[in-house]
């Protein structure tokens, strides 16, 4: 450090993003977000047309995946975003105090991605994506109870795929799979936005005290168990019941090990590129560069381990219920992609981010974080699009198929784009309308004088 940060360093009344800094970007965010939801509503509602004869292999079909694909990509960053806040709380971190606005902020966009969630609440775009939906509403009986008349037709039922649906229908069943996905957003969704306004509060307090903190710390508490809930059932709920015969207990890690270094990433992303724009010039150094580098380091490492052990563990199990997840990906071009993944998204960054010089050069902090940020879109990819083409080929003469006919492409990066814009409209709005740090926090001079 090259000089110690005292009181008088620090703006009293905080530092803000210069007015209309963001707003060209912050309104094509929000123009582009618009066009495409209404674009992607056609698509998913309206545009039901059969592709190479197949009668399930719809563009609506396969648009159904692209948008699960970009809700679970982008939503993870926000969880993100939403696990460093809560542990910063739940561990009374003084070293993040600079860097926790910009935590909130990317947890803030959570409840918002909650209408991205939308279509995935319409059986016509569900019976693309969720066969055992499909399957329940089939033995529904006028009049019956969604739960007990698919038990029951799937306990009398002479297919054992039936049968292994039956056994899950505890947890598998429509009634309780939607009021799932509504209490994901409606209680960690109010959790953020709570814990984000005690925040808030107490920039705005000329007396603020630590009550604000130590009630953050307590209810920090509650929420990182809710938390570990909603992160674990979510990537149940969208992810791995896209095959309802495949199963891992690990799956809800794996999927939180991405969320946290995606999030973690982005944070780095933001943090760097303020810094680099003249902004927390007084509360941010190299040293928490490096503190946060190191914690990239770290979840890269955990990821590889997590996403290693389920491998290993379902090879070793041989198992067909659990092997079938590998096998497709392992076939086929997926077989190539997952091979560049494990080097792309572990080895590179690892050789890269053990070396403390990397992770204290901003510039070189910016290409790793946006470089972990494609890879972990390949990630995401891997996990839902390689159940397109055997759900939606299923009903082919021929016989399931790893690939749809023709190109996807444009139909993915029609949702990619579309989410991507509305989930930036509100990070980067969020950015502009609060200081950039929690000046009154306490611990903001400790925080300023971090020393690795």
């Amino acid at each position: 450090m090259s000089r110690f940060i005292t009181s008088k360093d620090i703006p009293a009344g905080g530092e803000y993003i210069k007015k209309g800094q963001l707003s060209l970007l912050i309104a094509i965010c929000g123009g582009v977000a618009v066009v495409g939801m209404l674009v992607s509503a056609y698509l998913l509602f309206f545009h039901d047309h059969t592709v190479a004869n197949v009668p399930a292999d719809t563009v609506q079909g396969r648009f159904a995946y692209s948008w699960l694909y970009a809700f679970i990509f982008f939503v993870s960053l926000s969880l993100g975003g939403a696990f460093w806040m809560i542990l910063h709380h739940l561990s009374n971190s003084g070293w993040g105090v600079s860097v926790r606005r910009l935590m909130e902020h990317l947890a803030g966009v959570f409840p918002w991605m909650a209408v991205i969630a939308i279509p995935l609440f319409f059986p016509q775009v569900q019976k693309h994506l969720f066969e055992w939906m499909n399957m329940h509403r089939e033995i529904m009986g006028a009049g019956a109870s969604i739960y007990g008349n698919a038990k029951g037709a799937l306990q009398q039922s002479t297919n054992p795929w039936d049968h292994l649906l039956y056994l899950k229908a505890f947890y598998m069943n429509l009634p309780f799979w939607l009021g799932r996905m509504v209490g994901y957003f409606v209680l960690l969704g109010g959790g953020i936005i709570w814990m984000r306004k005690l925040s808030i509060d107490q920039d705005n307090d000329p007396n603020p005290g630590v009550k604000r903190l130590i009630f953050s710390r307590k209810l920090a508490a509650v929420m990182m168990l809710l938390f570990a809930f909603v992160v674990t059932l979510m990537a149940f709920d969208l992810v791995m019941a896209l095959d309802f015969k495949w199963f891992s207990t690990m799956f809800g890690v794996c999927y939180f090990a991405g969320c946290v270094l995606s999030g973690l990433a982005l944070l780095i992303l933001t943090s760097t590129l303020l810094s680099k724009a003249g902004y927390l010039q007084s509360v941010m150094t190299l040293e928490h560069q490096h503190a946060l580098g190191k914690l990239a380091f770290a979840f890269v490492l955990f990821w590889g381990y997590i996403n290693f052990s389920q491998f290993f563990l379902i090879r070793y199990g041989n198992i067909t219920e659990e092997t079938s997840f590998y096998i497709l990906r392992n076939t086929g071009s997926w077989n190539t992609a997952s091979i560049v993944l494990v080097f792309g998204y572990f080895v590179l960054p690892f050789l890269f981010l053990i070396r403390a010089d990397v992770k204290k050069t901003p510039t070189l902090m910016i290409f790793i974080t946006a470089y972990l940020l494609v890879f972990h879109a390949l990630d995401h990819y891997l996990l839902i699009m390689p159940e397109r083409g055997p759900s939606l080929t299923l009903h082919s003469a021929a016989g399931p198929s790893l690939y749809t006919a023709g190109s996807v492409v444009w139909l993915d990066l029609l949702a990619f784009v579309t989410v991507g814009a509305f989930f930036f409209f509100f990070f980067l709005r969020s950015l502009t309308q609060t200081s950039l740090y929690p000046h009154r926090d306490p611990r903001i001079l400790e925080s300023a004088n971090l020393l690795n």
